[in-house]
């Protein structure tokens, strides 16, 4: 089996949920083969803890942003515009997960996945109006993974 690496020479991603799992490891392979990247976290500090992780692989930045804050999502969607605008590729790789039998599940349960996915569907929005307005061209990708580890019965 062959292996193929992907020159990211000259490109930026931003990975959403990049400071864990499989986020960070999509920033870390575009860092290895030559792009910069901006990872985000809920909170600042894992922010800063996954640049310092990062760091040595090249250039990244890191942002604290809560997506099932309404404020601190718009506040993200200003920064990706003001200083990240050059972006060529967004990778929505945040994700939740309350492994729970399905009739268990709350009302709050459903609104934190509805927020989150409130949050994709704007900051994909945002980075795809950077990409048009700059008439670049680019690549958005939203993966997950957690639901893959609980089969829910009776679907």
């Amino acid at each position: 089996m062959s292996s193929t690496t992907l020159d990211f020479t000259g490109q930026k991603v931003i990975v959403i949920g990049g400071t864990s799992g499989m986020g960070q490891a999509v920033a870390r392979h575009v860092l290895d083969a030559g792009g910069t990247a901006v990872v985000t976290g809920r909170t600042q500090s894992r922010a800063d803890q996954a640049v310092t992780n990062l760091s040595a692989h090249g250039q990244v930045a890191g942002l604290g942003a809560d997506l099932t804050d309404p404020t601190a999502v718009d506040r993200l969607r200003t920064t990706l515009t003001k200083e990240h605008a050059d972006a060529t590729l967004l990778v929505n790789a945040a994700g939740v997960f309350a492994p729970k039998p399905f009739l268990e599940h709350t009302a709050a349960d459903y609104d934190r996945y509805q927020d989150l996915n409130r949050a994709f569907f704007f900051l994909t929005q945002t980075v795809a109006a950077n990409m048009i307005e700059r008439g670049a061209k680019g690549s958005i990708v939203t993966i997950g993974s957690m639901w893959a580890h609980q089969a829910i019965a009776a679907t």
